[in-house]
């Protein structure tokens, strides 16, 4: 018998200010703003990239980091279970590894990942970033070995990216010819990435976000939600107590739809509802998936043949 999934998918946008060396704060503030989503009937909620502590903060001690990461994922997952409540924690600081399994102890080697924790506080999937931002690549190291790969949940199927790969349209396609219909993205994306770009505009890097996070929903045919670190509550900037200036902007994207909402710079948290009936009517329009699946498609993807 087919399973029947929900027409109707309510995703929190939990859009955070993560305090540089206050984790035990950070985690609380997050666990707050899921149990008010919860409560407002979301059904999945999102954090940011590197929500639990400032990246070079953590890198002084890249062991308890690690160490630190495991405990609060536990944490989360009884939030899962308790809430009744899909949960993507950010990211998290781990020993690189193969395939699925993750380590508490660190070997030297350190990986930006990601999970989806089900409504019964099972992890469903983990993803472990590609497109390593370029601060980060001295530190962390991408996984070019294991294909995207999309999980299922209560929801549908699911992929999840993390921050610089929104840049790379192969990886929203990888997921959606693994049967994604939503791609999730934590990210902690901010005015200064943009470098000397930011002489010839200084607004660069929201207008990358504003352009491109449509367009893996439209050339995807699937939802797309991004969750951005924010600056400070109150802040109008989005600049911290260092100057760091972040630009917010967490949204849903839908093919036919655009951008469902945007957040702001401060931190925030919204609701969005996703009709997922759009994505078939944007699929009969487009017909993308379509054409992925012809023999012979002009773009071969790298895709996991195990969709267990």
């Amino acid at each position: 018998m087919t399973e029947t999934l929900p027409n109707k998918v309510r995703v929190a946008l939990v859009q955070l200010y993560s305090h540089p060396t206050d984790i035990e704060g950070n985690f609380d503030r997050a666990a707050s703003h899921i149990r008010k989503a919860a409560a407002d009937g979301a059904h999945i909620a999102v954090l940011p990239e590197y929500y639990l502590g400032d990246f070079f903060e953590q890198l002084k001690d890249p062991a308890t980091a690690v160490a630190t990461s495991a405990s609060y994922l536990q944490r989360y997952q009884s939030l899962a279970r308790e809430l009744k409540i899909g949960i993507v924690p950010g990211t998290l600081l781990e020993t690189k590894t193969q395939g699925t399994a993750a380590s508490t102890t660190f070997t030297g080697k350190l990986a930006n990942t990601a999970y989806f924790i089900g409504p019964d506080g099972a992890l469903l999937g983990r993803y472990q970033k590609k497109n390593l931002w370029h601060p980060e690549r001295p530190h962390v190291v991408a996984d070019s070995e294991s294909p995207h790969r999309a999980f299922d949940t209560p929801w549908g199927r699911i992929g999840l990216i993390i921050c610089w790969d929104m840049a790379f349209p192969e990886a929203t396609r990888a997921l959606i010819s693994d049967g994604a219909r939503i791609v999730i993205c934590s990210s902690c994306w901010l005015a200064e990435d943009g470098g000397a770009g930011r002489q010839v505009n200084a607004d660069c890097e929201a207008l990358f976000l504003r352009n491109a996070i449509v367009s893996r929903a439209f050339e995807s045919t699937c939802a797309v939600v991004f969750v951005n670190a924010a600056g400070p509550a109150g802040s109008i900037d989005g600049k911290d107590s260092r100057g760091l200036e972040f630009i917010g902007q967490s949204q849903v994207a839908m093919p036919l739809q655009g951008s469902r909402c945007m957040l702001g710079r401060a931190e925030e948290v919204r609701v969005v509802e996703l009709d997922m009936d759009v994505l078939d009517v944007a699929e009969d329009v487009y017909k993308i998936r379509q054409d992925m699946a012809r023999p012979g498609w002009h773009y071969p993807l790298h895709v996991s043949e195990d969709r267990s």
